[in-house]
């Protein structure tokens, strides 16, 4: 059953009054609106022919929605009702692709990566009046990727996501060709490796007292415990935002299970785990999540406060991933060798943390010193640089 519901934008009057959502059973009370009057857009949700749905109607009065809705309706009817020889709509791949990823049981934040995709593939081929998936041929989809405005790291993700997509519709048979594979990719540079420094971290434990006077001294006890989070355990922002109370048993958090059932804990300083305890917690079974909203949501709203405090500590490019950056680098740099960091950060293998912090492994950077000490102690130059230096001190007079 599919259910109308107006979500209130942020500037919107009613957003608090009215939990930032009105359903219609609230407005149409004899067929006449009872409550807000507002034009803010309305939504569809629910499950239809098995697939769930929740997308915008583009609409913001309640006879249009309904309209709309029908036309949702209309468009999964059509689509369970398709022969061999029709072909395929755009719509009913994009459909058919996201009902397997949720069978394949894909990441929350990967499904909405695919959903913006084909909410922006919708919006190009509703512009170029094309409907069916056979045309999207390589002129098409060129056009389609000048219109993307990411930097080039965003571009070649969003090009991987468009050929596995296309790659479905052609195992599926619901298309013949991929053209995107024909597709060059943009030029991506190496991201370099950037851990904040030891200025840097004293200057964001600095400006939690600047915070906390703009947004309260709750909300920066909560988000300091955050950063200490981030920093001594190598988490990503959305593991930290999910983190359970129940991963933490005395200072060893529970980070994950290996493939052979072992399971991965990280040791936390003392100082670490008793910031945790006395911060606010947002729900009874989690530090920083209420677990009732969308977990993408809630990692946007700890980043915003991320660059808040960033701006108070006055630093530039300041972003949670750094956290896991200082901590991976300074156990490298204490000598934890690398398969171990690797561990520690959850990495599929050892190369993938290779590529990114090889060049701050110790052991690796003195064993390179001792082999250039050892190769210029054999270098022809400098025996002769070294015999003429003795000569000279020689023939000094004392």
């Amino acid at each position: 059953m599919l259910t109308i519901y107006r979500r209130h934008s942020r500037k919107c009057k009613h957003r608090k009054c009215h939990r930032n959502i009105c359903t219609v059973a609230e407005h149409r009370a004899d067929g006449k609106p009872v409550k807000c009057n507002c034009r803010c857009r309305l939504w569809a949700d629910g499950v239809h022919e098995g697939v769930e749905i929740r997308e915008s109607l583009y609409e913001n009065t309640w006879d249009a929605a309904e309209e709309a809705l029908e036309r949702v309706k209309n468009r999964f009817g059509q689509v369970s009702e398709k022969t061999e020889d029709e072909p395929t709509t755009i719509e009913h791949a994009t459909e058919r692709y996201l009902a397997d990823a949720r069978q394949r049981n894909l990441h929350e934040s990967t499904l909405y990566k695919y959903r913006l995709l084909f909410v922006q593939l919708k919006a190009f081929a509703d512009k170029q009046g094309l409907r069916y998936v056979k045309q999207l041929d390589l002129k098409m989809l060129r056009e389609f990727r000048e219109g993307w405005k990411d930097g080039p790291r965003s571009r070649l993700k969003k090009l991987e996501r468009l050929r596995a997509w296309l790659r479905f519709c052609v195992d599926s048979k619901l298309a013949g060709e991929n053209h995107a594979r024909n597709l060059k990719g943009p030029k991506v540079g190496d991201r370099p490796t950037l851990p904040f420094s030891r200025e840097e971290m004293l200057k964001t434990l600095a400006a939690f007292e600047a915070y906390g006077k703009s947004a309260g001294l709750a909300n920066a006890q909560r988000l300091k415990a955050f950063v200490l989070l981030l920093r001594y355990s190598g988490m990503r922002i959305g593991d930290c935002v999910k983190c359970n109370v129940d991963r933490i048993e005395g200072n060893r958090l529970f980070l994950y299970t290996q493939k052979t059932g072992t399971p991965v804990r990280c040791v936390l300083p003392d100082f670490v785990v008793r910031e945790l305890e006395a911060a606010p917690r947002s729900s009874e079974g989690y530090f920083f999540w209420t677990g009732k909203s969308k977990l993408h949501s809630a990692i946007g709203k700890w980043q915003r406060r991320l660059q808040r405090l960033f701006e108070f500590a006055g630093i530039q490019g300041g972003h949670a991933h750094r956290f896991r950056d200082t901590f991976s680098i300074g156990l490298l740099q204490a000598g934890v060798p690398l398969d171990r960091v690797s561990i520690l950060l959850g990495h599929r293998n050892v190369r993938i943390t290779e590529k990114h912090y090889s060049p701050w492994v110790r052991e690796r950077q003195e064993q390179l010193e001792s082999d250039l000490k050892r190769a210029w102690s054999e270098d022809p130059v400098l025996l002769m640089q070294g015999t003429q230096q003795v000569h000279e001190k020689e023939e000094r007079p004392n």
